[in-house]
Formats: structure tokens, C-alpha cells, sequence
């Protein structure tokens, strides 16, 4: 039988080695019991990067033989990671993803940072990311894309595209991300992983995101499994403790509470939600309603002009990158910034002026989301509008105007919790025609991560999603 030409796109590290086919949390235990070294696993996970990295392009500072090494009580000790690369590293330069500018040593670690190494992680390099996080396709206009390991000619989304893909190709079992517009959920619904956006403050408060209006930035992971982030926010929680939030434990699997589930189909974009993807929404709320759960149809409280505020603020983001850079960034050059950016910025120019008060709509959306859950205990909806698209279909060269409405139609799910400060996950929910994941939604209200982490484990036993490299 000829093999199809996608499944010659896969990309997969996973190899009979120290790393084995554990999550984190199984590595670890490995590690406790000295079945296997830190430096066999590093080691491992060297190999492993170098081998599909010239494919997949998800490194963009490899530091395998130099790790950051973490606390050797933390939970998770020796057990190999990488960080984005808009997050701070000591004595390693935070390039944001862009060639504006030059990028040198961090003098300290990120909040963040410093949380992931508490918990034990050996941190060996940095991810890409599409330029300062604008972009929901981690590609650029002067470097190679990063590609997505279940076909290498199709996107691993973004901005945390490069965490994805490594960790889906099995490079490492887990990576840092962070979502200021579903930028953990997006990655992580394109590659066939598990991506928790956690309520505002729940990690961290993200520098970058402290700065902004409305901080709409959270810090977290992408996994191949639910246990895995089950234990690190858990974990993370348990060492910051967060008083405004109840906290959220060590999830160990599904509860037994029959939970009110919201089905939302409808975008506040209005775009259209492809067939495969409404499929496997479905598909979701069948397997929940099999378990004993209530499903049952939610139109969401925001529409179009949600989305037309939102879009305002991201070219407000654009403003502060073109016209404030040169101030926190050595030799910065804006003419070199993508045409994205520079779009956004001229976006925000001609078009805040006629939307007076967005910023005031978009705080209330953070006192009035709760409000979605006062029939609901969680939501359920596509992370995107559509199946994961090829490279070149959110290039950013592509013509502003255009490029703006199809990032649109496809995030359209998203950005909602980011605003509200409240939590979802991103759990795979099937394969499209092509084999590439589908991923679905599950948003709860504001400091809920636990129940979400309990459906998700649910999902995960009544469906288990494919991984790449399993036989």
C-alpha cells in the first residue's frame, strides 16, 4: 500500500533512549528511583532536538550543554524543559521573536522562570515565537517557519509554536508557554496537546503583561499528557500561593460531580466554524453526556463588538512595540519590525479614534464573564474556528487587511478568557482529514482551573488522543 504523502511529513524525536515515552511526571519518578541519570535524560533530549530541529525550527537557543539546573527537591528535579523565548533567563539573551533589535544576557531570571526551576526542571534552551507574540502562526518574514510535526508543511500555531512542536515531536516532554490571546491554547490545539491558560495571577504575574492596560498574559505549559499539567500548576500553586484564588491542589483525575456544560458554537467573530471542527465539538459533548454530564447549547454573552475592541487593543500592543522600543530594547530598529506589526500599529491609528471607550468595554468584560456561568459550570467550544491552516495562509507578509480578517476567523474562541483573567484549557479533541489534531475548549470561570483539569482527565481516559512516535 503507498504510504500517504502526510504521514511522510511526520516528524516524531521519540526514540528507545533515556527519555523513554514518559510524561514528565513518569520521567521524574524515573529519576527518583535512578532507573536513568540527568545526564542520560539531558543527553537524550540533546540528541532528540538536534535530530528534527533542522525540520521543525521550534529552538531558538540551544543550551543542552549548559543547563539551567533547578531546585534537586522540586518535584519535578532533572527533568529536561525549555522556555519561550520572551521569558527572562539569566545570562541568556530574550529575543521576543523579533530581528528588530538586539537582544543581550538577561541580568535575572523571569518570576516565572524562577517558579519552573523551584519545581526541579533543567532548563536547556529557548522556543520561537512569531514576533512579540502577535501572530497566531509562528512564521516570519527574514527566517524559516516553525513547522508542525504531524505534517511539516502545516502550522504549529503560536505564539508559543515553538514549545508545541518540540514537545508534541517528543523532543522533551514538556515546555513553557504563556497566552495573551490563546497563545498556549492555539500551539497546543495545532500539535495534539494538552494547554491550560490559567486565571490571571494564578503563575506569576508576567512582566510583560504587567505593563499593559489590561493584562491579558499567563504563564504556563504545553504537555503531551494531563497529569503533566495537573502537576505543574499544582505545584506551581502550592509555592505561590495566590489568596484571591481558591487554590487548586494536586489533581490526580476525573471527579465524580455531574457538571451543567455549556456548548458554544458560535464565535464572537461570527465566523465560521468548519464542519471537521464542529464535528469534534460534538464529538466532546457526546463523550460528556456519556459520562453523565448536562450539555446543552450557550450563546456567549459578547459578540462583534467584543472582537472589534479587542482588535483595537492588540494595534494598541503594536503602538507600544513601534513606538517605544528604541526605550527598552539596545539598537532598536523599527523599520525592521514584520509587516504585521507595523499593520496592527496603523490599525490602531485610524480606527481607536472612532471606538472611544474600548478600553473601559473590555475591563467590564472582566467583572460580567463570571456572569457566563450562572446557568454553567464550564463551557465547551472549539479552541479554533478552523482546522490548522498550511504555512503561508497567516504568513506575515500577507496584505494587512487580509491577514487581519483571517486571524479573526480563527481565533475567535480564545481571546475572551484573556480579558476576563479566567481559565481554559486546550484538549485534543480528534484528527482532521489530514491527521492533523483538532483541538477543543474548555473555559471555566474565574480561579476554576480544578474542574477543568477534571474534565480534561475524563476526556483523556474515555479518548485518548494519539501522540506521535507511539507504535
Amino acid at each position: 500500500m503507498a504510504v500517504p504523502s502526510d504521514a511522510v511529513r511526520r516528524v516524531s524525536a521519540v526514540a528507545d533512549d533515556a527519555l523513554g515515552d514518559d510524561d514528565a511526571v513518569g520521567l521524574a519518578a524515573r529519576l527518583r528511583r535512578r532507573e536513568v541519570s540527568p545526564d542520560e535524560v539531558r543527553q537524550a533530549a540533546a540528541r532528540r532536538t538536534r535530530k528534527i530541529d533542522p525540520t521543525l525550527h521550534g529552538l531558538t537557543l540551544d543550551r543542552f550543554d549548559e543547563p539551567v539546573a533547578g531546585n534537586n527537591d522540586g518535584p519535578l528535579a532533572d527533568v529536561p524543559m525549555l522556555v519561550k523565548e520572551n521569558t527572562d533567563v539569566a545570562g541568556r539573551p530574550t529575543t521576543n521573536g523579533s530581528s528588530a533589535y538586539t537582544a543581550r544576557p538577561a541580568p535575572a531570571h523571569a518570576e516565572v522562570t524562577q517558579q519552573l526551576l523551584d519545581l526541579g526542571v533543567a532548563l536547556l534552551g529557548s522556543t520561537r515565537m512569531p514576533e512579540f507574540g502577535l501572530n497566531a502562526s509562528t512564521e516570519f518574514v527574514d527566517a524559516e517557519p516553525t513547522r508542525n510535526p504531524w505534517n511539516s508543511a502545516y502550522s504549529a500555531g503560536a505564539s508559543s509554536g515553538g514549545s508545541a512542536a518540540l514537545v508534541a515531536a517528543g523532543a522533551v516532554p514538556l515546555a513553557h508557554a504563556n497566552d495573551g490571546g490563546g497563545s498556549i491554547r492555539i500551539p497546543a490545539a495545532a500539535c495534539g496537546l494538552v494547554g491550560l491558560k490559567p486565571s490571571r495571577g494564578r503563575t506569576a504575574l508576567n512582566a510583560q503583561g504587567a505593563q499593559m492596560p489590561i493584562n491579558l498574559v499567563s504563564d504556563g505549559v504545553v504537555t503531551r499528557t494531563v497529569r503533566d499539567t495537573a502537576a505543574v500548576l499544582g505545584h506551581l500553586d502550592r509555592g505561590r500561593r495566590n489568596p484571591h484564588l481558591p487554590p487548586i491542589g494536586l489533581i490526580d483525575g476525573p471527579s465524580r460531580r455531574r457538571l451543567r456544560i455549556g456548548l458554544v458554537l458560535e464565535s464572537p467573530a461570527a465566523g465560521t466554524v468548519d464542519d471537521e471542527t464542529r464535528r469534534a465539538v460534538l464529538d466532546t459533548a457526546a463523550t460528556l453526556e456519556k459520562q453523565g454530564h448536562q450539555v446543552e447549547p450557550h450563546t456567549l454573552g459578547v459578540g462583534k463588538q467584543f472582537v472589534d475592541d479587542f482588535l483595537v487593543y492588540w494595534g494598541l500592543l503594536a503602538v507600544g512595540i513601534v513606538a517605544g522600543g528604541r526605550f527598552g530594547f539596545p539598537e532598536f530598529d523599527a523599520s525592521r519590525l514584520d509587516p504585521l506589526t507595523h499593520g496592527l500599529y496603523r490599525h490602531f491609528l485610524t480606527t481607536a479614534p472612532r471606538r472611544p471607550g474600548f478600553l473601559r468595554r473590555l475591563k467590564r468584560i472582566a467583572h460580567t464573564y463570571d456572569d457566563e456561568f450562572v446557568h454553567h459550570d464550564v463551557l465547551l467550544s472549539p479552541v479554533l474556528a478552523h482546522r490548522t491552516p498550511p504555512l503561508g495562509h497567516l504568513h506575515p507578509a500577507v496584505p494587512f487587511e487580509e491577514l487581519k480578517d483571517r486571524l479573526i476567523n480563527y481565533v475567535g474562541f480564545t481571546p475572551l478568557q484573556n480579558v476576563a483573567g479566567a481559565p481554559a484549557i486546550a484538549v485534543p479533541g480528534g484528527q482532521d482529514s489530514h491527521g492533523l489534531p483538532i483541538g477543543v475548549q474548555l473555559a471555566g470561570s474565574t480561579g476554576d482551573e480544578r474542574t477543568l483539569i477534571e474534565l480534561a482527565y475524563l476526556l483523556e481516559a474515555e479518548r485518548p488522543w494519539p501522540r506521535l512516535g507511539q507504535s
